[in-house]
């Protein structure tokens, strides 16, 4: 390996040092690397939050906190919790009227972010169409991305199309091919719209929001609290390595192997929808629309 000079000491009096030059392959540079993307990423992360302002966490009544800080925040009251109360009540209320009478139904989970041209929302497209074609109402956020996609199959094919839509600051519209839409403020509220009119979940490519309401339904699955109802990974390259992830909860003990075995993985819209049927008892296919 090459040899290079360095001078050390002061200006006025240098010494000439030799050290090993490191190889490009060296793996403390890749160590090295990998240390300074993660600080990046930090740093990134930390000026995100930074930037948002104000924070929302309602102290209890009575702290002892300046008015200025007191202007910025609220206070936690007994009016104001009653009055969230009926608003989380009413929100529930519109959502069961407007989906107890939906017969079985296939929610799509998947990102907001993959629009039109997009591979994945080509493939949520065809897979709201096979999902029609089988006779269930299709469910999703009611967004733009791949919740529009699964949306825009299920209408093209004649089928039952439903979006619980969420308000966010940002303003996300519900999409174009909705039968019914039912606006929510509460992500909790809208997440159990999402689980409990279907028997079965497709978990196509997605960011927090779909890994959350994935974990949510296979929480629910796991305690028993509904189903057992599959719940399909579309992508398995997408998918994989949060796969591994849980095949190493099982190794650590953390979650039992047949606690999985609902979670299925496929890239075929067709093999996707046939999984679903393959699971469901025949009391539910005998409902299915056209059947």
């Amino acid at each position: 390996m090459p040899f290079r000079s360095i001078r050390a000491g002061h200006p006025s009096h240098h010494t000439e040092l030799y050290v090993m030059a490191k190889s490009s392959t060296d793996p403390s540079d890749a160590a090295d690397a990998e240390a300074r993307r993660l600080k990046e990423w930090e740093l990134g992360w930390r000026k995100y939050w930074a930037d948002g302002g104000a924070t929302t966490y309602e102290l209890p009544a009575g702290s002892p906190i300046p008015h200025e800080r007191d202007f910025l925040m609220h206070t936690r009251t007994p009016e104001h919790e009653e009055s969230r109360l009926e608003h989380i009540t009413a929100e529930f209320v519109r959502g069961f009227a407007s989906l107890y009478d939906l017969g079985p139904a296939v929610t799509v989970f998947g990102s907001a972010r993959f629009g039109e041209g997009h591979r994945y929302y080509d493939q949520a497209v065809k897979l709201g169409r096979e999902l029609a074609k089988a006779g269930f109402a299709v469910i999703t956020g009611g967004g733009p991305g791949i919740m529009e996609a699964a949306n825009r199959g299920a209408r093209e094919a004649g089928g039952i199309s439903i979006g619980c839509n969420i308000l966010l600051p940002h303003e996300q519209k519900p999409n174009a091919y909705l039968d019914r839409c039912i606006e929510f403020h509460y992500f909790f509220v809208r997440k159990v719209m999402l689980l409990k009119y279907s028997c079965a979940y497709v978990i196509m490519p997605g960011g927090l929001g779909t890994v959350d309401e994935m974990f949510e339904a296979a929480t629910l699955i796991q305690t028993r609290k509904m189903g057992p109802f599959p719940v399909i990974c579309f992508g398995a390259e997408f998918w994989h390595d949060l796969r591994e992830f849980m095949l190493d909860l099982v190794k650590a003990g953390a979650v039992a192997d047949d606690e999985l075995d609902f979670l299925q993985t496929t890239d075929s819209p067709s093999e996707a929808v046939q999984l679903i049927l393959s699971a469901l008892p025949e009391p539910v296919r005998a409902c299915l629309r056209g059947r």
